[in-house]
């Protein structure tokens, strides 16, 4: 009976806490449908529009090239993953697996990027790729993802808990370092690469000071700083703004619902792994 009990406290608590972080999603999906007078008001009681209206959705529409700005986002997306993956993969097996002079140094360079805030790496970045001559493209926007040391500390936790055993069996086998990377200790860590894909979009889907420095070209925007070119000095027409951050949310909803599964077993066994 007192195990009921718990059970039903903490099944409360998680509901509660699962229904709070949905009030903001209700909130962006209310305004979007409400008029801009009603969207500002301070009345705490006009949580429904009077009349739900789709005039922001027309309007953003129509002011709004959304599928360049979707396109150039999945290219920033795409191009940070498979960077992050393979860099990571290499990277992490190294620092687990081999043994190379000054090893240990170089994993606390690692552990020493992680800990500093990523503002203080902008202007260096943003100054190689002016040099390169690279701005207003999609590799300015993939180039801060081209290597990462979280993922590089995630798959080396990653290699860290597979077996000798394996190594050793390869090499009685006549694979060379290389093979058994490649054949043997790569595919065993998928779960931890799937983990790193899912942070690194999410990630990159969020990030909003980068590509509003190296991209200002209008073909070149992304979402993020689309919608944050939407907010005015002195007045920003919240409806329209909620209506295009919820069509802006539509790529990453699909992206879920489709990989659903490779997102909790990823996730779970990132955690299991830290």
């Amino acid at each position: 009976m007192k195990k009921k009990k718990t059970n039903v406290i903490i099944h409360i608590v998680l509901i509660v806490m699962s229904t709070t972080m949905l009030v903001p999603f209700a909130w962006m999906v209310l305004t979007a449908f409400k008029t801009n007078t009603e969207a500002i008001s301070v009345n705490p009681f006009v949580i429904f529009p009077n009349q739900w209206r789709v005039d922001a959705f027309i309007n953003v529409m129509n002011n709004m090239d959304f599928l360049r700005l979707y396109i150039n986002t999945l290219l920033m997306m795409a191009g940070r993953i498979i960077a992050a993956v393979l860099t990571a993969t290499m990277a992490g097996y190294a620092f687990a697996r081999l043994n190379f002079k000054g090893k240990n140094i170089a994993f606390s360079l690692v552990l020493i990027q992680m800990m500093v805030p990523g503002q203080i790496f902008i202007i260096p970045q943003f100054l190689m790729v002016s040099r390169m001559g690279m701005l207003n493209t999609t590799f300015a926007l993939v180039f801060p993802g081209l290597v990462t040391a979280f993922g590089t500390f995630l798959l080396r936790q990653a290699y860290a808990t597979l077996p000798k055993d394996l190594e050793e069996a390869a090499k009685i086998d006549g694979c060379n370092i290389g093979q058994t990377f490649l054949f043997i200790m790569a595919p065993l860590t998928k779960s931890a690469m799937v983990a790193l894909g899912i942070f690194t979009a999410i990630f990159s889907f969020r990030d909003l000071m980068w590509p509003l420095i190296v991209n200002t070209s209008p073909n070149s925007l992304v979402l993020s700083s689309a919608l944050a070119a939407m907010q005015g000095q002195f007045s920003t027409n919240f409806p329209e703004l909620m209506a295009a951050s919820l069509i802006a949310c539509i790529p990453m909803i699909v992206i879920y619902l489709i990989f659903q599964k490779q997102f909790i077993e990823g996730i779970s066994s990132s955690g299991s792994k830290l």
